[in-house]
């Protein structure tokens, strides 16, 4: 019997004629599909979690990394729920979509979550809240709050990179505590990533060496460097990731980590802010069905 598939499309992408055409696609090829276009903020979740109920084989989050994470978070809602999750990445900066290696060309997105099996992955959790790809904190989380949505319409994923360069004077290193299996570490960090997948804040490779299904997340520290290198360290981090500041990270792979932060810390999870003085992010191990094509490096098999 064929899936039934449904998409959750962010609402500003509603009269989206490539979309509309890419849908005509794959029901020619016998997919049943259906879209609901989201209205306000929330319905995501709340229609994921209702097309679990009803029992669709594959819920397709249509839109960026947050509409990603609110479809995630409802499905999360329905205990043993055998719904999976597919993407068509519709946002700014997609990193939860270019990290998987999920194409950003629509119809090609759309045949990934309709035609391929899916696989069990881990998903991460802060609280109450999933994330499917990485949880950051510090400079890059201030950067990625405070870009103006005009800006990311305009430059895409540059947009980031624009508003950190005009925000390096604000920058202020968070005096930390963490502590894990195995480990524990106190002091200032620049920026903090805690990954189940790899990159974030418009294509910045934070946990380099993160997949969806070893039950482990990755947790990297940028820590404070001497203030006449912060511009160097941060501009090498918003061009190249993690990886180009190596000598100065640390990097640990762990099921779960706990942040103190006596004078607070924002995070992100998947585009969600939160702020907070402790912080607990734990793995779910396979916790959820997903859709990814065969090319991904996301999978430890």
């Amino acid at each position: 019997m064929p899936r039934k598939s449904r998409i959750i499309l962010h609402g500003k992408q509603g009269a989206n004629q490539e979309l509309r055409d890419a849908v005509a696609a794959v029901r020619e090829d016998g997919h049943e599909v259906d879209v609901r276009v989201t209205w306000e903020a929330g319905d995501s979740g709340l229609f994921a979690a209702e097309a679990a109920k009803e029992g669709i084989d594959t819920v397709i989050a249509g839109g960026g990394d947050g509409t990603v994470n609110e479809v995630v978070n409802g499905l999360m809602q329905i205990e043993g729920d055998s719904t999976a999750l597919g993407v068509i990445p519709l946002g700014t900066a997609n990193d939860f979509a270019r990290s998987a290696g999920i194409p950003l060309q629509m119809e090609a997105a759309l045949r990934v979550a309709v035609e391929t099996d899916p696989v069990t992955v881990d998903v991460g959790r802060s609280g109450d809240r999933a994330f499917m790809n990485v949880a950051t904190g510090g400079f890059g989380t201030e950067v990625t709050v405070n870009t103006d949505p005009k800006l990311k319409r305009m430059l895409g994923g540059a947009a980031y990179f624009v508003t950190g360069l005009g925000r390096f004077s604000e920058l202020e290193p968070v005096e930390v505590q963490l502590r894990g299996p195995g480990f524990e570490w106190n002091g200032k960090i620049l920026v903090l990533a805690v990954g189940n997948a790899r990159q974030a804040g418009g294509g910045h490779v934070l946990c380099p060496d993160a997949v969806l299904d070893d039950g482990l997340l990755d947790v990297g520290i940028l820590p404070d460097v001497p203030e006449d290198q912060h511009a160097k360290a941060i501009g090498a981090l918003m061009t190249k990731g993690l990886q180009a500041v190596k000598e100065a990270a640390l990097y640990r792979r762990v099921p779960w980590v706990e942040v103190d932060a006596p004078k607070g810390l924002y995070v992100n999870l998947d585009g969600e802010p939160t702020h907070a003085t402790q912080h607990r992010f734990e793995i779910e191990p396979k916790r959820l069905k997903l859709h990814l094509p065969e090319s991904t490096e996301l999978l430890s098999s």
